[in-house]
């Protein structure tokens, strides 16, 4: 919600509507608004609130803008500079989420939320370690986060940490059995360890879960062609990839963590005639 004022209210918050206005003939002196702190830090407050409702909408630029106001009007407001840290991770300015996010932790360190809001923009810079550090921080004041537990696995799959990777996700999971996404990346590591038929069982359990979604199709597909069943993984990989083109793209099926075992032979099965005869199209 956007909170319009009239300009006499908006005067009068600052002060100038109280000023007498200068005799005539004399000389004009400087004047020092009196800044009411109570009423910058309300102000500040309501900054931020409109800032998470344009995040929820999407409209990160104009959230962005809100918050950067609001930590500048609240600056001693833990969640007001985690909301900043977070709308800065939106956008992919991950130095400034990290100081953003630094700055909230300073100011309440035993907010996990933070911690694991550090961790995943950390994750995003590329620095795993340090991600794997504020996780797991932040796991021992929530434990039970399925979302963080998921994020961690991610870190140890991007430090070849296999085992310790499938045991997070599989946490995760115990907690929230829907978690589809832990179920899923549990198959990519496997693939990774050369274990193909245990990979694609969990992918086929995600689908059990999450029927919709391509990521677990494709997967199966990849694995089916490089297996030697062509005709099995071009039935279910077509599909997959008219439902959301992305996933043709190499870079993209990286970025969700598809190992270097699995992106090899997805290239292969790009190959295929009928594939390429599709991508065009997508």
């Amino acid at each position: 919600m956007l909170i319009r004022t009239s300009l006499l209210s908006a005067l009068t918050a600052v002060g100038l509507w109280t000023m007498a206005p200068p005799v005539m003939g004399q000389a004009l002196l400087p004047y020092v608004l009196p800044l009411d702190a109570e009423r910058l830090e309300e102000q500040g407050l309501v900054l931020a609130q409109e800032a998470a409702q344009f995040a929820q909408l999407q409209q990160y630029d104009i959230a962005l803008a809100q918050a950067q106001l609001a930590a500048q009007l609240v600056p001693d407001n833990a969640a007001v500079w985690g909301l900043l840290g977070t709308l800065y991770l939106q956008v992919e300015e991950f130095d400034d989420s990290i100081a953003a996010l630094n700055r909230a932790k300073a100011l309440e360190a035993d907010n996990s939320s933070v911690l694991f809001a550090l961790g995943t923009a950390h994750f995003r810079n590329g620095e795993y370690q340090k991600a794997s550090d504020f996780l797991e921080s932040g796991l021992t004041l929530e434990p039970d986060n399925p979302g963080a537990l998921f994020d961690l696995g991610n870190t140890y799959f991007k430090l070849d940490q296999f085992e310790p990777a499938i045991a997070q996700y599989q946490k995760s999971v115990d907690i929230d059995p829907e978690f589809w996404p832990s179920v899923n990346n549990i198959g990519l590591v496997q693939y990774e360890q050369g274990a193909v038929d245990d990979a694609i069982a969990r992918w086929e359990e995600s689908l059990a879960i999450a029927p919709m979604e391509p990521e677990p199709e494709l997967a199966i597909a990849v694995a089916q062609f490089a297996k030697g069943n062509e005709a099995a993984a071009l039935e279910i990989g077509i599909p997959a990839l008219e439902k959301d083109s992305r996933y043709a793209e190499i870079e993209f099926l990286i970025e969700n963590l598809w190992g270097p075992r699995l992106i090899a032979d997805t290239q292969a099965f790009f190959q295929h005639p009928d594939v390429q005869a599709l991508l065009p199209q997508l």
